[in-house]
């Protein structure tokens, strides 16, 4: 009788319907948009992405990209509006730490002397504009290194930056150093310790009272020193030396090794010069080291930061 209701259908009601294993090779059609790794693991699938998302990140690509060609466009008008061929090639970050020194060429070092520097150790493509003295104040010369962001690093004398320490104040506000000249601007070598002291402290006085911080670079008129004037200028807080590889006028370059290149680390001098001296402007002298140094592919750095 029970095989009869079997065969019949008539066994009593039905469970739910269990679910059929696949089989491998039995070429059953897998539950559309389930990766085969998923449902062999048992997962559920991934979830597709939110459109809504996908057009955010779109949008906000956009904007950056736009962004980016305001900003361009802004230097090349800037460029443009002083003359420049091109925008200057942006300096890398400023390094984290500056730059460890060690005797080598363009480093010379002596024990408890600060070190001379020619040429600052980096591998980074920049170099370094250094202004001397501070005869001529071009508010020109000032407003276009803040437009251009250029970084300069200045050496102040006294006597010739007395009569307007605020031009210099305003420079160092818009983050160019104010560093050590001396007062006189006197042939250092030929003096004695104490009259070379003399010449380097009380312009670390002078400046630590005009700009409101005490310079920690110093370089010496005409590049001349020895070694009472090292030892002088260490007794008064300065920390090196620069002196220079280049030196710009605003029609020619003038280089100190043959082969008449920039190379990374390189110091550039020139001066608080006017039409006076020179028959050009500071901005001409700038426009001409900007597009020198642009052409070579390299970019300004501030000398402050690596020394």
């Amino acid at each position: 009788m029970c095989l009869s209701a079997v065969v019949a259908g008539c066994a009593g009601p039905a469970g739910p319907a269990q679910p059929k294993p696949v089989q491998a090779g039995t070429g059953a059609t897998p539950a559309a948009g389930a990766p085969a790794a998923d449902r062999a693991a048992g997962r559920p699938p991934a979830a597709a992405p939110l459109p809504g998302l996908a057009r955010q990140e779109e949008e906000s690509s956009r904007e950056a990209a736009a962004r980016q060609e305001a900003v361009s466009r802004a230097a090349l008008e800037t460029a443009q509006r002083w003359g420049l061929e091109r925008p200057p090639l942006k300096a890398p970050p400023r390094p984290a730490t500056r730059v460890a020194l060690a005797p080598a060429q363009g480093v010379k070092m002596k024990d408890g002397r600060p070190p001379v520097v020619f040429r600052v150790p980096t591998e980074d493509k920049v170099v370094f504009l250094t202004v001397d003295d501070g005869y001529e104040k071009d508010p020109q010369f000032s407003k276009m290194a803040e437009e251009l962001g250029v970084p300069i690093s200045a050496f102040v004398s006294d006597y010739l930056a007395r009569d307007n320490y605020g031009y210099f104040r305003d420079l160092h506000h818009q983050g160019v150093e104010i560093n050590n000249h001396t007062i006189n601007h006197r042939n250092l070598k030929i003096l004695d310790y104490e009259t070379q002291r003399g010449e380097i402290c009380n312009q670390q006085d002078q400046l630590e009272q005009q700009i409101g911080t005490r310079p920690r670079l110093f370089r010496p008129p005409y590049g001349e020193y020895n070694d009472d004037t090292l030892r002088a200028a260490g007794s008064c807080g300065v920390q090196a030396v620069p002196l220079w590889n280049e030196e710009a006028f605003p029609d020619h370059m003038e280089w100190r090794y043959d082969d008449r290149k920039l190379h990374p680390g390189d110091i550039i001098l020139t001066h608080f010069r006017g039409t006076d001296i020179w028959k050009a402007t500071m901005p001409d002298l700038l426009r001409k080291v900007l597009n020198d140094v642009t052409a070579a592919g390299f970019a300004l750095g501030r000398l402050d930061d690596y020394l």
